[in-house]
């Protein structure tokens, strides 16, 4: 297992932890990381795209002149797509560009993006993101002390309002939950910071090998059955007491 330093925010190490070669070691496959990457950048875009058709755009619907006669090409209306300032024909229309990727992909190519950032030691990873104020200068300062050069993808578990505040009005930061990590993401920025309970975290739900929790069988006891052969053998009794006392009469 690849064992890394954990660092304070003052850059100092105060201990280390072991990473599983499963997720943070595991084969750089770059299928999934480009599958991965145009899935998440086709899920962005906002497909508002649209032009007039010859039925949207402004215009008469008389016809311009006769259709013969007049020594001049047939035409019906002034809209119609050959003219100037006619409608456009097959132009993009609004639309989804988003589509569904098999989720052992996704993790695959999150798996390998975490690996690849480890073996290019372009991973930290931080005690804990305990930032006494929300001013942008000082994550600034705390970054540089983390050997922060071009940009940062930070990543904390839980709700830090100091974290949320100071790291959205830099530009080449972004702030982000481990259940909500992307491959495209990680490759996109330069160093990766990581806290001790985002590691954890990353560790338990990445891990290709974890067993399904089984639930055990419960035995399930029928009581109706029982009530109706109780109810059925009272009848039975009382047919068989008649008779016998119609008998008794009769020789009397």
């Amino acid at each position: 297992m690849p064992v890394v330093d954990v660092v304070n925010l003052d850059g100092k190490k105060v201990g280390e932890v072991e990473l599983a070669d499963a997720v943070f070691g595991a084969k750089v496959n770059p299928h999934l990381l480009h599958e991965a990457s145009r899935w998440y950048l086709n899920g962005l875009r906002r497909g508002t795209h649209k032009v007039k058709e010859k039925s949207e755009v402004s215009g008469a619907g008389r016809k311009l002149w006769k259709q013969k006669g007049t020594g001049r090409a047939r035409v019906g209306s002034i809209r119609s797509p050959l003219w100037r300032h006619g409608g456009t024909v097959h132009g993009p229309r609004p639309r989804s560009y988003s589509y569904a990727l098999p989720k052992k992909m996704l993790l695959g190519a999150l798996r390998s993006a975490l690996s690849a950032k480890l073996a290019d030691e372009k991973l930290t990873v931080v005690d804990g993101w305990q930032l006494e104020s929300h001013k942008t200068q000082s994550l600034v300062s705390t970054l540089e002390k983390l050997s922060f050069t071009k940009s940062a993808l930070l990543v904390a578990h839980g709700e830090n309002r100091n974290l949320e505040l100071a790291s959205r009005n830099l530009a080449n930061v972004k702030l982000s939950a481990p259940n909500a990590l992307q491959p495209y993401e990680v490759l996109k920025h330069d160093r990766l910071v990581l806290s001790k309970d985002a590691v954890a975290r990353l560790m338990r739900s990445l891990d290709p090998e974890k067993k399904p929790i089984e639930v055990p069988d419960v035995e399930t006891i029928s009581a109706a059955p029982a009530k109706k052969e109780a109810t059925a053998k009272k009848p039975a009794a009382k047919r068989a007491a008649k008779p016998a006392a119609k008998a008794k009469k009769g020789k009397g």
